[in-house]
Protein backbone atom coordinates (compact mmCIF):
# COMPACT_ATOMS: atom_id res chain seq x y z
CA UNK A 1 0.00 0.00 0.00
CA UNK A 2 1.29 3.44 -0.99
CA UNK A 3 0.65 6.07 1.71
CA UNK A 4 1.00 9.86 1.56
CA UNK A 5 1.89 11.11 5.05
CA UNK A 6 1.29 14.81 5.78
CA UNK A 7 2.76 15.66 9.19
CA UNK A 8 4.69 18.84 10.01
CA UNK A 9 6.24 17.46 13.22
CA UNK A 10 9.46 16.07 11.75
CA UNK A 11 10.15 13.66 14.61
CA UNK A 12 6.61 12.22 14.59
CA UNK A 13 6.66 11.96 10.80
CA UNK A 14 9.89 9.95 10.91
CA UNK A 15 8.50 7.69 13.67
CA UNK A 16 5.34 6.99 11.66
CA UNK A 17 7.27 6.38 8.44
CA UNK A 18 9.73 4.00 10.11
CA UNK A 19 6.96 2.06 11.86
CA UNK A 20 4.79 1.70 8.78
CA UNK A 21 7.68 0.70 6.54
CA UNK A 22 8.59 -2.08 8.98
CA UNK A 23 5.08 -3.38 8.28
CA UNK A 24 5.68 -3.24 4.51
CA UNK A 25 3.85 -0.02 3.69
CA UNK A 26 5.40 2.44 1.24
CA UNK A 27 5.35 5.90 2.86
CA UNK A 28 5.93 9.27 1.16
CA UNK A 29 6.50 12.16 3.59
CA UNK A 30 5.39 15.76 3.09
CA UNK A 31 5.46 18.50 5.72
CA UNK A 32 3.30 21.33 4.32
CA UNK A 33 -0.07 21.66 2.64
CA UNK A 34 1.48 22.84 -0.62
CA UNK A 35 3.75 19.79 -0.77
CA UNK A 36 0.74 17.51 -0.23
CA UNK A 37 -1.16 19.33 -2.98
CA UNK A 38 1.68 18.83 -5.44
CA UNK A 39 2.10 15.14 -4.61
CA UNK A 40 -1.63 14.46 -5.03
CA UNK A 41 -1.59 16.05 -8.48
CA UNK A 42 1.43 14.10 -9.64
CA UNK A 43 1.21 10.67 -8.02
CA UNK A 44 -1.42 8.11 -7.08
CA UNK A 45 -1.78 6.86 -3.51
CA UNK A 46 -3.80 4.12 -1.83
CA UNK A 47 -4.24 5.97 1.48
CA UNK A 48 -3.79 9.49 2.87
CA UNK A 49 -2.61 9.98 6.46
CA UNK A 50 -3.04 13.71 7.14
CA UNK A 51 -2.42 15.94 10.11
CA UNK A 52 -5.01 18.73 10.08
CA UNK A 53 -3.13 21.80 11.29
CA UNK A 54 -0.11 22.04 9.00
CA UNK A 55 1.66 25.04 7.40
CA UNK A 56 0.26 26.76 4.29
CA UNK A 57 -2.96 24.79 3.70
CA UNK A 58 -5.11 23.06 6.31
CA UNK A 59 -5.25 19.26 5.81
CA UNK A 60 -9.07 19.31 5.83
CA UNK A 61 -9.16 21.90 3.06
CA UNK A 62 -6.73 19.94 0.89
CA UNK A 63 -8.81 16.78 1.16
CA UNK A 64 -12.10 18.63 0.61
CA UNK A 65 -10.78 20.14 -2.63
CA UNK A 66 -9.62 16.80 -4.03
CA UNK A 67 -12.82 15.08 -2.87
CA UNK A 68 -14.86 17.65 -4.78
CA UNK A 69 -12.81 16.90 -7.89
CA UNK A 70 -13.85 13.25 -7.65
CA UNK A 71 -10.93 11.62 -5.84
CA UNK A 72 -11.93 8.52 -3.88
CA UNK A 73 -8.69 7.90 -1.96
CA UNK A 74 -9.44 6.88 1.66
CA UNK A 75 -8.05 9.11 4.40
CA UNK A 76 -7.24 9.02 8.10
CA UNK A 77 -6.97 12.42 9.78
CA UNK A 78 -4.74 13.05 12.81
CA UNK A 79 -4.87 16.00 15.20
CA UNK A 80 -3.93 17.07 18.70
CA UNK A 81 -6.76 19.61 18.65
CA UNK A 82 -9.90 19.13 20.73
CA UNK A 83 -11.91 21.33 18.36
CA UNK A 84 -15.17 19.43 17.72
CA UNK A 85 -15.78 21.42 14.53
CA UNK A 86 -12.68 19.83 12.97
CA UNK A 87 -13.90 16.38 13.92
CA UNK A 88 -17.34 17.14 12.49
CA UNK A 89 -15.97 18.56 9.24
CA UNK A 90 -13.60 15.63 8.75
CA UNK A 91 -16.48 13.16 8.63
CA UNK A 92 -18.77 15.52 6.72
CA UNK A 93 -16.30 15.76 3.83
CA UNK A 94 -15.74 12.00 3.72
CA UNK A 95 -13.01 11.02 6.19
CA UNK A 96 -12.70 7.27 6.74
CA UNK A 97 -11.19 7.60 10.21
CA UNK A 98 -9.94 10.14 12.75
CA UNK A 99 -7.13 9.78 15.31
CA UNK A 100 -6.52 12.12 18.22
CA UNK A 101 -2.87 12.60 19.20
CA UNK A 102 -1.18 11.09 21.03
CA UNK A 103 -2.11 7.62 19.78
CA UNK A 104 -0.44 4.23 19.89
CA UNK A 105 1.27 3.10 16.70
CA UNK A 106 -0.53 -0.23 16.99
CA UNK A 107 -3.86 1.62 16.89
CA UNK A 108 -2.89 3.34 13.64
CA UNK A 109 -1.89 -0.02 12.14
CA UNK A 110 -5.25 -1.56 13.10
CA UNK A 111 -7.13 1.30 11.48
CA UNK A 112 -5.08 1.10 8.29
CA UNK A 113 -5.63 -2.66 8.10
CA UNK A 114 -9.37 -2.11 8.49
CA UNK A 115 -9.40 0.31 5.54
CA UNK A 116 -7.18 -2.03 3.52
CA UNK A 117 -9.51 -4.96 4.09
CA UNK A 118 -12.93 -3.32 3.96
CA UNK A 119 -12.47 -0.43 1.55
CA UNK A 120 -9.50 -1.10 -0.70
CA UNK A 121 -9.21 -4.82 -1.08
CA UNK A 122 -12.46 -6.39 0.10
CA UNK A 123 -12.24 -9.52 2.26
CA UNK A 124 -10.81 -11.63 -0.53
CA UNK A 125 -8.06 -11.35 -3.11
CA UNK A 126 -10.36 -12.75 -5.80
CA UNK A 127 -13.47 -10.81 -6.86
CA UNK A 128 -16.15 -12.60 -8.83
CA UNK A 129 -17.42 -10.68 -11.87
CA UNK A 130 -19.79 -13.26 -13.31
CA UNK A 131 -20.21 -17.05 -13.30
CA UNK A 132 -17.14 -17.53 -15.52
CA UNK A 133 -14.94 -14.55 -14.68
CA UNK A 134 -13.03 -13.34 -11.61
CA UNK A 135 -10.36 -10.68 -11.03
CA UNK A 136 -7.31 -11.12 -8.81
CA UNK A 137 -6.96 -7.87 -6.86
CA UNK A 138 -3.33 -8.37 -5.86
CA UNK A 139 -1.82 -9.68 -9.08
CA UNK A 140 -4.23 -7.75 -11.34
CA UNK A 141 -5.25 -10.45 -13.80
CA UNK A 142 -8.52 -11.99 -14.95
CA UNK A 143 -9.46 -15.62 -14.52
CA UNK A 144 -11.94 -16.67 -17.18
CA UNK A 145 -13.12 -20.26 -17.57
CA UNK A 146 -10.20 -21.31 -15.30
CA UNK A 147 -7.72 -19.58 -17.62
CA UNK A 148 -5.51 -16.69 -16.48
CA UNK A 149 -5.70 -13.63 -18.73
CA UNK A 150 -2.91 -11.11 -18.23
CA UNK A 151 -3.83 -7.47 -18.76
CA UNK A 152 -2.07 -4.25 -19.76
CA UNK A 153 -1.43 -2.18 -16.62
CA UNK A 154 -4.00 0.56 -17.28
CA UNK A 155 -6.70 -1.94 -18.31
CA UNK A 156 -6.13 -3.80 -15.04
CA UNK A 157 -6.31 -0.56 -13.03
CA UNK A 158 -9.57 0.45 -14.73
CA UNK A 159 -11.14 -2.97 -14.11
CA UNK A 160 -10.05 -2.85 -10.47
CA UNK A 161 -11.56 0.62 -10.06
CA UNK A 162 -14.87 -0.52 -11.57
CA UNK A 163 -14.92 -3.55 -9.26
CA UNK A 164 -14.25 -1.47 -6.16
CA UNK A 165 -17.06 0.84 -7.29
CA UNK A 166 -19.40 -1.79 -8.74
CA UNK A 167 -23.02 -0.99 -9.56
CA UNK A 168 -22.24 2.74 -9.57
CA UNK A 169 -21.99 5.00 -12.61
CA UNK A 170 -18.39 6.15 -13.11
CA UNK A 171 -17.77 9.22 -15.25
CA UNK A 172 -14.81 9.57 -17.59
CA UNK A 173 -13.59 12.43 -15.39
CA UNK A 174 -13.64 10.22 -12.28
CA UNK A 175 -11.65 7.51 -14.06
CA UNK A 176 -9.03 10.01 -15.18
CA UNK A 177 -8.70 11.63 -11.73
CA UNK A 178 -8.33 8.34 -9.87
CA UNK A 179 -6.19 6.35 -12.30
CA UNK A 180 -3.98 8.73 -14.27
CA UNK A 181 -1.44 11.15 -12.91
CA UNK A 182 -2.13 14.82 -13.59
CA UNK A 183 0.77 15.21 -16.04
CA UNK A 184 -0.27 12.19 -18.14
CA UNK A 185 -4.00 12.81 -18.54
CA UNK A 186 -5.33 10.73 -21.50
CA UNK A 187 -7.59 11.85 -24.33
CA UNK A 188 -11.26 10.84 -24.52
CA UNK A 189 -10.34 8.63 -27.49
CA UNK A 190 -7.79 6.79 -25.36
CA UNK A 191 -10.37 6.18 -22.62
CA UNK A 192 -12.85 4.84 -25.18
CA UNK A 193 -10.20 2.48 -26.54
CA UNK A 194 -9.54 1.08 -23.07
CA UNK A 195 -13.27 0.66 -22.43
CA UNK A 196 -13.72 -1.06 -25.80
CA UNK A 197 -10.93 -3.53 -25.00
CA UNK A 198 -12.31 -4.20 -21.51
CA UNK A 199 -15.79 -4.84 -22.92
CA UNK A 200 -14.37 -7.70 -24.98
CA UNK A 201 -13.54 -9.38 -21.67
CA UNK A 202 -16.42 -8.18 -19.47
CA UNK A 203 -19.97 -8.44 -20.79
CA UNK A 204 -21.49 -6.62 -17.84
CA UNK A 205 -19.75 -3.28 -18.40
CA UNK A 206 -22.36 -0.87 -19.75
CA UNK A 207 -22.45 2.71 -21.03
CA UNK A 208 -24.81 5.17 -19.37
CA UNK A 209 -25.31 7.74 -22.12
CA UNK A 210 -24.03 11.17 -21.18
CA UNK A 211 -22.91 10.02 -17.72
CA UNK A 212 -20.22 7.34 -18.00
CA UNK A 213 -19.96 3.59 -17.40
CA UNK A 214 -21.25 1.06 -14.89
CA UNK A 215 -20.10 -2.47 -14.03
CA UNK A 216 -23.18 -4.37 -12.89
CA UNK A 217 -22.54 -7.34 -10.63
Amino acid sequence: MKILLLEDDLMLSDILKEYLEVHFYSVFQVFTGNEANEMLYNQKFDLLLFDINVPEINGLNIFEKFKNLGFTIPIIFMTASTNFQEFEKAYRIGANDFLRKPFRLEELKIRIEYIEKNILMSSTELLKIDSKTSFHLINMYLIQNDRIITLPKKEAEIIKYFLLNKNRTISVEELVINIWEYASEPSIATIRTYIKNIRKKLNNLSTIKGLGYILKI
